[in-house]
């Protein structure tokens, strides 16, 4: 078993592994995520999805990792996206951890190291992320890493198949929260 947790950019050349996890974990992961078709666990479709990624961030609109255990096994995806700059200077976050890594930390741990990357690298204020109100485990993992829950979207994203209400989350930069008492 895996005990550490590091993040690297995501590649094309991840795209046949990514496929095997995304499939090994459909299960779990269904209850979260939009509904995909069918290409998306082939390793033609995670090539698909990986290069999306990709582009973006040659834009500087998202920073896409994977979640690598001390083994270099791929436990997940992380991705900032949605990256604004100008006076908002902020981004989203979303990850997903596969089926048999989780409840081991790699998610509380990813994303602590996505979150410095935000506020170091990119040089962000505000990093935001949404979960469902019963994914108390990605609420946690937001929480110890000083995420705060600031609100409810109602039907928010569209997750299997339904419009689904997301608790919304925040964290500002080291720094940046005094800033909101001038």
């Amino acid at each position: 078993m895996s005990t550490g947790t590091r993040l690297r950019p995501v590649e094309l050349a991840d795209a046949a592994e990514l496929a095997a996890i995304v499939s090994a974990s459909a299960d779990h992961l269904r209850p979260f995520e939009p509904t995909r078709p069918e290409s998306y666990f082939t390793e033609a479709g995670q090539r698909a999805t990986i290069g999306g990624l990709l582009a973006a961030a040659r834009t500087g609109g998202s920073m896409p990792f994977v979640i690598v255990g001390d083994d270099d096994e791929l436990l997940g995806r992380i991705t900032l996206s949605g990256v604004t700059r100008g006076a908002l200077q902020s981004c989203a976050l979303g990850y997903w951890v596969r089926a048999d890594r989780v409840r081991q930390g790699h998610a509380t741990r990813a994303v602590g190291l996505a979150v410095a990357h935000a506020f170091g690298a990119l040089g962000l204020h505000r990093v935001q992320a949404e979960t469902l109100p019963e994914n108390t485990g990605s609420q946690r993992a937001l929480e110890r890493n000083g995420f705060n829950r600031y609100g409810l979207a109602p039907q928010y994203i569209r997750i299997a198949g339904e419009w689904r209400d997301h608790v919304m989350f925040q964290v500002l930069a080291p720094g940046d929260a005094a800033d909101l008492t001038r």
